[in-house]
């Protein structure tokens, strides 16, 4: 036989085996006589063994193909510290609901923003690890609001923190919100004014008058609902923008816990009016701030020196009372200082109003500080997003509500 002859005996017998794989039975196999060319055969061989091969076969082919995939990354939940928070990172209970009062529910996140001017703002308000745990509301409150329009455009951030104790706490911070907005809003064209012409007297006196009246309203509602004024009151804290390029004054005001930061050049500046151990209870305090942490503070009888840091010195709005005087209606909770502050911005700052929550991690834990100060120094300000995922970038052992307003400065 020729070699040629030998070649196609060869391949007549591979084509024979491929063929007699199947179940056995040539008729159901294909047509009786082999294709003319060894592409085809293999073609028609390698479709006889897909009919021939059970479905219980492939399925177990594809099972043994998943077990060797590899597994999907596993999503990673940024956190400060040794080792990840106790609690779980997303939400995992829903606070209870009464269906005669479904307008009492909070909503797990709150997010805002706006840009007026020169200032973009960036608001979050976060139920904490804790809350969202255990299925209680969000008891930390955020309002965001314009007042006016044109030169006499005024923006109002409120962030208000309830009663941890209290399960009313949630409904006291967003009526104390409310309430100061309210009050805020029909005098806004005459806050407006004082802020951008530097009436230091008139607005910090104005602007206790309306706290004070604000938390008698929530004496009042504590009356109404049977309840000690002590579980139906929050801490308060608010930020007074003027939309007005030409004006750069930015106020702060409130009373109870809280931080109010500024981020300059890198480096955040703690701009909380401290409270002289001689006036920790009493009337308002002359506003002035410290540095970092563990930088030293430069303090004095009437605030910080000007530095090459900070050219443009913060004014004291703020006026002591005399010696041993009281205000004349002392806003709840009792002892509670009414605080008061104006600062000028400067291009590049940033400016943060925040409840306890972010606060105490910021003042803590200096990788948490530092974190945020790489995240928000940047000129363009973050979008809506990016804010929120830095807002509740967790820390260990700080799991309560966190609310944040950040104001960028261009």
């Amino acid at each position: 036989m020729s070699q040629q002859g030998d070649t196609r005996g060869h391949e007549d017998d591979w084509w024979r085996e491929l063929y007699e794989a199947g179940d056995g039975k040539p008729g159901d196999a294909g047509p009786s006589t082999a294709p003319d060319t060894l592409d085809d055969r293999v073609d028609s061989a390698l479709r006889t063994l897909d009919a021939a091969v059970a479905p219980e076969a492939a399925d177990a082919f594809e099972a043994a193909d998943e077990a060797d995939a590899p597994e999907p990354p596993v999503p990673v939940v940024e956190f400060i510290g040794d080792r990840p928070p106790t609690y779980a990172a997303e939400p995992v209970a829903l606070p209870a609901a009464d269906p005669a009062d479904l307008a009492g529910l909070v909503p797990d996140t709150e997010l805002d923003g706006a840009q007026y001017g020169t200032l973009t703002l960036r608001a979050a308000s976060v139920r904490g690890d804790s809350a969202r745990y255990r299925g209680d509301p969000r008891r930390d409150a955020l309002l965001t609001a314009r007042f006016g329009a044109g030169r006499q455009t005024l923006i109002l951030i409120a962030v208000a923190s309830g009663a941890h104790a209290s399960p009313e706490g949630h409904r006291a911070a967003r009526d104390a919100c409310q309430w100061i907005g309210a009050a805020v809003g029909r005098s806004g064209s005459r806050l407006a004014d004082d802020i951008r012409t530097g009436r230091r007297e008139a607005l910090r006196s104005g602007l206790q008058r309306l706290t004070d009246r604000s938390y008698g309203r929530l004496r009042a509602r504590a009356a109404e609902l049977g309840l000690d004024p002590r579980e139906y009151t929050a801490s308060l804290r608010c930020l007074l923008l003027p939309a007005d390029p030409a004006c750069r004054t930015r106020v702060f005001f409130g009373l109870g816990g809280g931080g109010l930061f500024r981020l300059r050049d890198g480096v955040w500046q703690d701009l909380e009016p401290p409270l002289p151990p001689d006036e920790a209870v009493g009337g308002p305090v002359v506003g002035y701030g410290t540095q970092s942490p563990g930088i030293p503070a430069q303090r004095g009888p009437a605030g910080p020196e000007p530095t090459a840091q900070d050219p443009e010195p913060t004014m004291n709005l703020g006026v002591t009372g005399a010696p041993g005087a009281t205000p004349e209606a002392a806003p709840e909770p009792v002892g509670e200082p009414f605080l008061f502050r104006a600062s000028v911005a400067r291009s590049g700052d940033t400016l943060l109003l925040c409840s306890a929550g972010l606060a105490e991690p910021l003042r803590e834990t200096p990788d948490f500080a530092a974190r945020l100060a790489g995240r928000w120094a940047e000129t363009e300000p973050p979008g809506l997003a990016a804010f929120l995922a830095d807002a509740q970038l967790r820390v260990k052992g700080h799991a309560k509500d966190r609310t944040a307003a950040a104001v960028w400065e261009s």
